[in-house]
């Protein structure tokens, strides 16, 4: 008998939205998608293979065709770079998430999916090669980059006069 990959949809879900939002943003646009992933999966549950990954993965895979889908289909819009709000108006936490997410926003989309992975669905390197076809190296190499482009988002050249918006050691790093 097959495992059923949604057994204990719960934790799943949560990851699923966390991926979804890191690419698109809290809210309605990334209910959606999730919602979409797990109607497919449902339907498609039958072809869930545990000899090729953990649940997670194949729900990311689902996740993943259903962004590109809702794109493609211009029924999701992708975030636009929100304004810098005043530190005197806004907690610290709050300018600082709103920075960071305007610095992912300006990666390429493949950089975004990286970091959406292992920050948003917590993946380790090993499971994100897994599921994108590349070696565990190549995973952490890409990330590794992926963050130093963010880095030099959140602190360019022309700011180092007056420190950087968000602390680099602020930023997830790579174990």
């Amino acid at each position: 008998m097959r495992r059923d990959p949604l057994a204990d949809p719960k934790p799943l879900i949560r990851r699923v939205y966390a991926y979804v939002a890191y690419r698109v943003g809290d809210g309605a646009e990334a209910e959606d998608v999730t919602s979409e992933t797990f109607e497919r999966a449902l339907r498609r549950r039958h072809t869930y293979d545990p000899s090729r990954g953990e649940p997670i993965q194949w729900l990311l895979g689902i996740a993943r065709r259903c962004l590109s889908d809702a794109i493609a289909a211009r029924e999701l819009t992708l975030p636009e770079l929100p304004e810098r709000p005043s530190p005197e108006n806004v907690a610290e936490g709050a300018v600082t998430r709103l920075e960071l997410a305007a610095a992912i926003a300006t990666l390429d989309p493949r950089d975004q999916d990286l970091i959406a992975l292992r920050y948003g669905a917590d993946l380790t390197a090993r499971r994100i090669a897994e599921m994108l076809d590349m070696t565990t190296n190549s995973v952490e190499v890409a990330l590794h980059r992926a963050l130093n482009r963010l880095r030099g988002c959140l602190d360019p050249p022309e700011a180092a006069t007056s420190g950087p918006a968000v602390r680099p050691d602020a930023l997830p790093v790579e174990p």
